[in-house]
């Protein structure tokens, strides 16, 4: 009984006792096991047997009996800061939990010392246990020393070198941090802009959204098996239609919007679930992008065409209006068909104005706005030239309005006895069968990229009296020429007294970076162009251009026109139109106003600066949207029609309204 007691407690001290201190030291300090020895432990020691099994142990290989020694303090050259203190507190969590187990160990051993057959074999393992535990005690004690007297100095010599690259980045590159900390924060303030940023038509755009996605699954074959989910979308669809409506803006959403938003993405969800065909889906939206894509390009070449069409036609009041006027200035006898002031057309102290134009509205409009901008009426005298049709209503409406001390001159272009063909190129050429069929041929098949120089305008030699002005005025010095799509919003008595330092034409450049140059408007393959005109030389603008008559007589100016007029019978120098002959005929003889004496573009660009106009002493309504149409633009339209009198008897009885 004696004999196992012993054994019992010798197994116990085995498991309790050198089991941890085996685990802490890494030394074999003895194997009490009887079916093996210490060489044959230290030889295989990756297995053991258990149960009559041999199983591996999943631990690194070992050294051999010869080479097994305590383990050494190993430093590491990573993270110095850190290593000391971590191998200070392992080593004192080491030797505290061996106390704890030596503790617990003597508190059993003492509960069996009553035992007095077994004493003197208990006290000597207990011994034993003690010795090795202090010994493992000072050897960690000694290791903790060493590695932290290596941390030390480790962690003196990086906090060091640390320090000396910190105040040299600090000397070095401040600005650089600088930038960055401002980049940094300027970042943040353009991210936290775009997120305030709400777009005005956000919740239209989702709703125009779920239509597209709602026609896509209405395509698709899975879901007309499930009629319905197809009767639910077909309803949410006409919710969402009566809900957008005209609305262009979120405010003009009607208040149950967000509602029929929500109830609609809760039926596409539906059919998100139903559909499983993901290639039929891409398939179905490439289909739709490229039907899209086709149908803008149809509809973009319609309103091209449109807006042509529209800028050609005459709208029903003015058609009314020369009507009216005409009847009744054929019931006027003769005294009452005279203008005022007829000593004052050729005398050239005064300021001349020639105006050619065949729309009585929009030169009535001319003429007040620069009435109303004049110091003294009395000195400005407007020459206005127009066609037959509309000879009786233009004289009609400045005797039934006249501008008050101001004159007026009406003329007949038909009454230019000098201007016929054999003199005039461009009248030659209007008249030619080439001419006639480009513009009248049936051309319905054919694609014509450039649809504006197909205008009919261009058949009307009123756009070319420009080039005329000597013979029209021969008895004058200088005229200010003025289209009939302007408005006057200053004095402008002052282009009378420029000094044009010899140039024939005063006039404000119109060219940018790459547009409004010579290349844009002439052709230069043809070698008459490329050879004697640089096209990057900059455009300019007809619409609003003094002219000094005397220099254009000196130097011949109606003649140039007339030499490359010839030159360009078949149209292959430039297209039709008045600029191109115009930039060609002045070349080197124009003198550069300031920007702020005429503003062009209200007639096609939305985007002209509203500080722009309201400096400009003229705008130019240059484009297809005249202001007196119903395709102008609206935000431009105010500057004109605030100089037509709407109450007046004739405009009335056109139904003219603003």
């Amino acid at each position: 009984m004696k004999i196992k007691l012993r054994k019992s407690v010798i197994f116990l001290l085995s498991v309790t006792v050198l089991a941890p201190i085996v685990l802490y030291t890494n030394t074999l300090g003895a194997y009490l096991a009887s079916s093996s020895s210490r060489n044959e432990f230290v030889e295989d020691v990756s297995t053991f047997t258990f149960a009559g099994e041999v199983r591996p142990l999943n631990v690194l290989p070992q050294e051999s009996s010869a080479a097994l020694k305590e383990p050494l303090g190993v430093v590491y050259s990573e993270n110095l800061a850190d290593s000391g203190s971590k191998g200070s507190s392992v080593s004192s969590g080491e030797n505290a939990h061996i106390t704890r187990q030596l503790a617990e160990a003597e508190d059993g051993i003492s509960s069996l010392s009553n035992l007095s057959s077994g004493q003197n074999t208990i006290r000597q393992v207990i011994d034993q246990v003690h010795e090795v535990a202090l010994e493992k005690k000072e050897e960690n004690s000694r290791e903790a020393e060493l590695i932290g007297k290596v941390n030390e100095v480790e962690q003196n010599k990086a906090k060091t070198e640390i320090g000396s690259r910190r105040s040299k980045a600090r000397s070095e590159r401040p600005s650089e941090r600088i930038a960055v900390v401002k980049d940094n924060s300027r970042e943040a303030r353009t991210e936290k802009q775009n997120e305030q940023i709400i777009m005005p038509d956000a919740r239209i755009r989702q709703l125009k959204d779920q239509l597209i996605r709602a026609k896509l699954y209405l395509s698709l074959s899975v879901t007309r098996t499930n009629p319905h989910f197809v009767r639910d979308l077909r309803l949410r669809m006409k919710e969402v239609l009566k809900v957008l409506g005209d609305a262009t803006k979120d405010s003009e959403l009607p208040k149950n919007a967000l509602e029929r938003l929500n109830a609609m993405e809760q039926t596409l969800l539906r059919g998100k679930q139903l559909e499983d065909d993901c290639a039929g889906s891409v398939k179905k939206l490439r289909a739709m992008l490229h039907s899209a894509e086709e149908q803008l390009r149809v509809h973009k070449k319609q309103n091209l065409f449109l807006t042509h069409l529209t800028a050609k036609t005459v709208p029903k009041g003015l058609h009314c209006l020369p009507l009216r006027l005409s009847t009744e200035y054929f019931m006027l006898n003769t005294s009452q068909q005279q203008f005022q002031n007829e000593e004052k057309l050729e005398d050239p102290q005064l300021y001349h104005y020639a105006l050619f134009s065949d729309n009585v509205l929009a030169a009535a409009v001319v003429v007040n706005s620069t009435i109303t901008h004049t110091k003294d009426p009395s000195k400005h005298v407007f020459h206005i030239v127009t066609d037959r049709l509309n000879f009786a209503a233009m004289r009609m409406w400045f005797l039934a309005n006249p501008p008050g001390k101001a004159t007026i001159q009406v003329q007949n272009i038909e009454e230019f006895t000098w201007l016929n063909s054999s003199y005039s190129p461009v009248l030659r050429q209007l008249g030619s069968p080439t001419m006639i069929d480009y513009y009248f041929k049936n051309r319905h098949g054919e694609s014509d990229s450039n649809i504006k120089f197909r205008n009919p305008k261009y058949l009307s030699m009123m756009n070319h009296l420009r080039f005329y002005l000597p013979e029209i005025f021969p008895k004058l010095d200088k005229v200010l020429f003025l289209d009939d799509d302007i408005v006057v919003q200053r004095d402008l008595t002052g282009l009378w007294s420029l000094n044009l330092r010899g140039k024939v034409i005063g006039v404000v450049e119109t060219c940018g970076e790459s547009f409004h140059r010579f290349d844009r408007y002439l052709n230069f393959s043809n070698p008459l162009i490329s050879k004697t005109f640089s096209p990057r030389a900059c455009g300019w603008a007809f619409g609003m251009n003094i002219f000094d008559l005397n220099e254009w007589k000196k130097q011949n100016i109606t003649e140039v026109y007339h030499k490359w007029q010839n030159l360009n019978h078949d149209r292959l120098l430039w297209k039709l139109g008045t600029l191109p002959p115009g930039l060609i005929t002045f070349w080197n003889r124009t003198f550069a106003l300031e920007k702020s004496w005429h503003v062009l573009g209200l007639g096609y660009n939305p985007n002209v600066g509203q500080r722009d106009i309201e400096r400009a002493a003229v705008i130019h309504y240059n484009g297809n949207l005249k202001p007196w149409l119903e395709i102008g633009i609206p935000k431009f339209r105010n500057y004109w029609a605030k100089f037509v009198d709407y109450d007046q008897a004739y405009l009335r009885e056109c139904n003219i309204t603003p």
